[in-house]
């Protein structure tokens, strides 16, 4: 055999790989698609979260140090793109969620998105559920796509947070990426009633599925919304924040939903 047959056996092989990889996705139907499409955000799916979480959470819980606002995030090139900065002494970033615009019960969710690196942010796609109001967290439960702390170079955090596991001691997978603030990676996730798996490039990294599925270990059994920040950083991302690195860019492609 040539080589130019053997490259094009190879070639033809790899079709078949990606194809089967995402069979199961292409089964199931879209119900939900943001591409970030246009020059503005698309207010029929999003809201702004803004402010430094005060007086309810101050430091948004965690500590952190920035206050959100809408002019940190622009929709350009199909993406939206967080900026986080620093002017004078004030951090700045920005943060985004779909409550009681877009809100659903289990499905597939792909998203692609390109973090950026440096001590003390910390990029985040993540889910909330939506009883949150009447419950509290953790007891809404909270689905964490994907999470970066630029501290921890090259490691990628999906995490759930459940009555039972929550905060330090929430139920989650590390997973190294050489070089992952260099390109663009995708993450997905497969929610059920009884599971919740994790891909990342379509490699398989994590399975949730406690024996005991009440409330307590297992609050994923209603609807849950999407957000999309960056924050800087609180006990997770810092305490540290290297000042140097500002202005970064967090770039989010697009988000799918299929069930």
């Amino acid at each position: 055999m040539n080589l130019n047959n053997m490259k094009a056996r190879f070639a033809i092989l790899g079709l078949v790989f990606l194809s089967l990889q995402s069979c199961s996705t292409q089964e199931k139907e879209l119900i939900w698609e943001e591409d970030f499409d246009g020059n503005s955000l698309n207010m029929d799916y999003w809201s702004y979260e803004n402010g430094d979480g005060c007086p309810d959470i101050c430091g948004w819980g965690n500590n952190e140090r920035q206050v959100y606002r809408p002019e940190n995030l622009e929709i350009k090139d199909g993406m939206a793109i967080i900026t986080a900065e620093k002017d004078g002494d004030d951090y700045f970033s920005s943060r985004i969620n779909t409550k009681e615009k877009f809100e659903f019960q289990y499905g597939t969710i792909e998203t692609r998105a390109k973090v950026p690196g440096g001590h003390g942010i910390w990029p985040a796609i993540w889910m909330l559920g939506d009883n949150i109001g009447e419950v509290g967290w953790p007891a809404s439960g909270e689905i964490d796509i994907m999470e970066y702390v630029g501290r921890m170079k090259d490691t990628l955090h999906t995490t759930l947070h459940t009555p039972a596991t929550y905060g330090d001691n929430a139920s989650t997978k590390v997973t190294k990426i050489d070089n992952v603030e260099d390109d663009f990676h995708v993450y997905k996730v497969e929610w059920s009633k009884d599971e919740i798996v994790y891909f990342i490039d379509g490699k398989k990294v994590y399975t949730f599925s406690p024996k005991v599925k009440d409330d307590e270990h297992y609050p994923f059994r209603h609807k849950f919304y999407f957000l999309l920040n960056m924050a800087i950083g609180g006990n997770f991302g810092g305490p540290e924040v290297d000042d140097s690195i500002f202005p970064t860019k967090f770039y989010i492609d697009y988000i799918k939903v299929y069930q």
